[in-house]
């Protein structure tokens, strides 16, 4: 009787870890959702700020998003907070491109001929990068504002 209880025992022990593991298995890409979740939130942030910046203030020499090749760069910004508390941090990369059709003053190549109304516009890009298990992440998003 003692043999068939240990052999039982033993048997509910080994079905209780496969359990586990196959348990841990499913939460794997909970976990991976959960953190491209709290990184697309911050980059809608950083689109939604982007987009309404003054445009006098995102081509100013104090602006947030520097011309090109300049770049500014923000660390350790906290994204958010895993489950179980772990907190998720990154950095994130400013800059703005100008178009080429605007003007040399703009830092285009632009013309009165090419360019008679004399546009204006701006490629502001925002450039997320973060590490998760050993591995660096980066998200990018791109908005092109006009004046």
């Amino acid at each position: 009787m003692l043999v068939e209880a240990t052999i039982s025992l033993t048997i509910l022990a080994l079905i209780g870890l496969v359990m586990l593991k196959l348990s841990l298995n499913i939460l794997q890409p909970r976990q991976w959702t959960l953190q491209q979740t709290l990184t697309d939130a911050y980059m809608t942030y950083e689109r939604a700020y982007a987009e309404r910046l003054p445009f006098q203030t995102l081509t100013s020499g104090t602006s947030p998003w520097p011309a090109y090749p300049t770049t500014t760069t923000t660390t350790l910004i906290q994204l958010g907070q895993l489950p179980g508390g772990t907190a998720v941090t990154g950095s994130v990369l400013r800059t703005r491109l100008p178009d080429s059709n605007n003007y040399p003053l703009d830092g285009g190549t632009g013309t009165t001929g090419t360019n008679p109304a004399s546009m204006k516009v701006w490629q502001v890009q925002s450039v997320l990068t973060y590490q998760i298990g050993g591995r660096t992440y980066a998200k990018s998003r791109t908005v092109i504002r006009s004046q």
